[in-house]
């Protein structure tokens, strides 16, 4: 029998397996942090105040009474038209996103109450496909817009895309148009309409109806343009300003009206549609 028992010294340097999904990085401050503090501040980062981009689901717990939404256009579905492939078809490419977004389309559309007032609103989602606006999408908005003509309710559209489809080719460009008229019809019956941007918006979607708000509201440090910043240097052969398609650098030079953070958005939203009566 051994008088003494030899002990194995304790690992000090063993690693404590952390599960993963805890933390996230930060796009523009590149903080590490813990996503339940991101998430109890609406996607917001606490350190810089970066706006995470959200769903359209998300936006529209933050915007609408709850229990007062009814989705308008919903059963409407995209096509093949131009029978297109790439890498992959173009069929095989929406039940992707279909299945990872868990939308049939890059936008929802729907009526519903605002602190109370009745609204049509309308909000895109970039996860789905880079909200990219094919006939679905002109269609849904086309229709909500009418909706909201009809019923004689203020609009209200969430912008969060790269542009038109180009799967779609001229069948998604038509829908600029399509929407324009809609949006014309709606301000001819003096109904207001609150464009209301998010990072980010670019393409025919900020070359149409974003930009044709009587009121045009973005999230902070969202990227607004209609090319991206690389194919308007290679044309002009100049170096662009810093911050240039932020929404910053928007309000200042006058091509948008206010810069609203995400906690204040219902609330500003709804102050503007009580003025705008």
């Amino acid at each position: 029998m051994a008088w003494f028992k030899k002990t194995k010294p304790k690992d000090t340097n063993k690693r404590v397996k952390i599960p993963e999904g805890l933390w996230v990085k930060c796009n523009s401050c590149k903080e590490i942090v813990y996503r339940k503090e991101v998430e109890r501040n609406l996607q917001v980062c606490p350190k810089c105040n970066y706006h995470f981009r959200i769903s359209a689901k998300e936006r529209l717990t933050l915007l609408i009474d709850g229990g007062t939404f009814q989705e308008l256009a919903g059963d409407i579905l995209p096509t093949d038209p131009l029978k297109f492939k790439d890498s992959k078809s173009y069929k095989d490419r929406l039940e992707e996103n279909r299945k990872k977004s868990g939308l049939t389309e890059a936008v929802i559309t729907g009526e519903g109450r605002l602190n109370g007032i009745p609204v049509v609103i309308a909000i895109m989602d970039f996860h789905f496909m880079g909200g990219s606006m094919g006939s679905v999408v002109g269609e849904k908005v086309t229709r909500a817009t009418e909706e909201a003509t009809q019923k004689g309710v203020p609009l209200i559209i969430v912008s969060s895309s790269g542009g038109a489809r180009m799967q779609e080719g001229m069948f998604s460009l038509m829908q600029m148009a399509k929407v324009s008229a809609a949006i014309a019809r709606h301000k001819e019956a003096g109904l207001p309409y609150i464009s209301v941007l998010t990072d980010p918006t670019f393409g025919g979607v900020s070359a149409s109806f974003a930009m044709l708000g009587d009121i045009i509201i973005a999230e902070p440090k969202s990227l607004i343009g209609f090319a991206g910043p690389r194919v308007i240097e290679q044309t002009i052969k100049q170096q662009l300003p810093e911050d240039f398609q932020r929404a910053e650098f928007l309000l200042d030079h006058g091509l948008i009206d206010m810069v609203v953070e995400r906690k204040n958005m219902k609330e500003t939203v709804y102050r503007l549609l009580t003025l705008l009566k």
